[in-house]
């Protein structure tokens, strides 16, 4: 291995002595990433032509690395050269989190919480049926039961892979628990590109949230339900334990996610507004050549100032977040980056005058980022949530007979696309933060409508 450790006026003949230089070795674990910083100092992700991978190649610390990357970019050997940029998860965390205490509910007694799964019925539809019903919800019912004709109850075998913080999913040491909630038959074998080994534990949260939703267990007697519950989660630790992660990871995780089977990659992660990451496309390219559908929540206003990668990608579906009152989230961006809404929880932004609920997105999951304590959380929102929600979507779409010509990530976006629903005050408007509207699952499983 070859490393260019050099004052920044030796580091291009050194490139030039090594245009193949290997990539740094991974340490194990890796430190962590500090909050303040764009990117990881000292190293650069660097694509030379005829490589099938970007390589991480390391400098001094103390190097100014934009002005070397726009330097090597000018190199015949290099197709694209960036800092090692970095990422954050996409979601709000606030400090009082909701416990369940082991008691006995009442049946169904989901459906008091998760106005997130509920259809909108009447509020949609004056004159239809009423019951418990959401103007924000995605009528996870009604899907739940298209997908039980199908033969494929929650989207039974679709693998989502899940690049995120980490899961809950297994029992490991003294410290580590397997969430209650998530049935150890849910997971595949993962990977952790954090601490560079196959056991990719949460030690945030935010990843054992979005797996919640997405595939959590449903009809067992306990906590809440999931959308996709048949699915299989491979769980992909991309992001660190306060919730940031390089590029040279999550391009590894898509990458290994990708060539190991995954139908969905669910990335409730965003980069800093207006990055460009040349890498990142390329291998979000690779995955959708190979059939994977991509989701990206577009990201938080307070956490970025726009919508952005991996999200604004184009082979990627971009995620805006809702509200249980039907509008978009104070959070999420108005902006014509979204292709289409989920909920996300949370109050509405400008222009939002229903007042039917302000709530969150609840899940059973792990409770004040302690991984040996879980109950049902109440504080999460933001497109994370909202990203996890269209994620379990595609999965349950390309289990469902409603696609009758391949399902490829092309036809599952646009059966999205085309059963969301849009308020009629947002369908002038390109920049409502709606796209094509909120999920409507109910009709997007449905093979009898068109």
């Amino acid at each position: 291995m070859k490393l260019c450790l050099l004052p920044f006026a030796a580091v291009l003949a050194c490139f030039s002595a090594f245009p193949g230089a290997a990539p740094a070795a991974d340490p194990a674990p890796q430190p962590a990433i500090e909050p303040g910083e764009p990117f990881v100092p000292g190293e650069l992700i660097v694509q030379y032509k005829g490589a099938a991978q970007p390589k991480t190649v390391e400098v001094g610390e103390d190097t100014n690395v934009k002005a070397l990357a726009r330097k090597l970019e000018a190199k015949p050997a290099v197709v694209h050269a960036t800092p090692n940029y970095i990422a954050r998860i996409a979601s709000w965390v606030p400090k009082d989190y909701g416990v369940n205490h082991q008691r006995r509910g009442r049946r169904a007694g989901w459906k008091l919480r998760q106005w997130n799964f509920l259809p909108c019925r009447s509020l949609c539809r004056p004159g239809s049926s009423s019951g418990r019903q959401s103007l924000g919800g995605i009528n996870a019912p009604r899907a739940w039961r298209e997908l039980r004709k199908a033969g494929r109850p929650g989207a039974r075998g679709v693998r989502v892979a899940v690049l995120d913080t980490g899961v809950a999913y297994r029992n490991y040491g003294r410290r580590f628990r397997r969430d209650p909630d998530l049935s150890a038959r849910t997971f595949l074998p993962g990977r952790d590109f954090v601490a560079g080994d196959r056991v990719p534990l949460d030690k945030n949260g935010h990843g054992t949230h979005v797996s919640s939703t997405i595939a959590q267990s449903t009809n067992n007697k306990r906590g809440l339900t999931g959308i996709a519950y048949g699915a299989k989660i491979i769980p992909v630790r991309v992001m660190d334990a306060n919730g940031y992660g390089s590029t040279k990871n999550i391009i590894a995780g898509i990458r290994w996610a990708a060539d190991h089977r995954a139908r969905v990659i669910s990335m409730s992660i965003n980069f800093d507004c207006g990055t460009k990451v040349p890498a990142l496309d390329d291998a979000l390219a690779y995955a959708h050549s190979k059939g994977i559908v991509l989701v990206g929540s577009d990201g938080n206003k307070g956490a970025q100032a726009c919508p952005s990668l991996p999200a604004t990608a184009p082979q990627v579906i971009s995620v805006g977040g809702s509200t249980e009152s039907g509008c978009i989230g104070k959070y999420s961006f108005l902006s014509s980056s979204v292709d289409i809404a989920a909920p996300g929880g949370g109050s509405g932004g400008k222009g939002c005058t229903a007042k039917l609920g302000s709530r969150p997105i609840y899940q059973y999951g792990m409770v004040d980022r302690n991984p040996r304590r879980f109950g049902i959380e109440r504080g999460w929102k933001g497109t994370s949530m909202a990203a996890a929600h269209v994620s379990a979507g595609a999965a349950m779409i390309i289990a469902s007979n409603a696609l009758k010509n391949g399902k490829g990530p092309n036809k599952v976006k646009q059966r999205l696309l085309d059963t969301a629903r849009l308020p009629d005050y947002a369908k002038d408007d390109p920049n409502s933060g709606f796209g094509a509207g909120i999920m409507n699952l109910g009709r997007a499983v449905n093979p009898k409508i068109p």
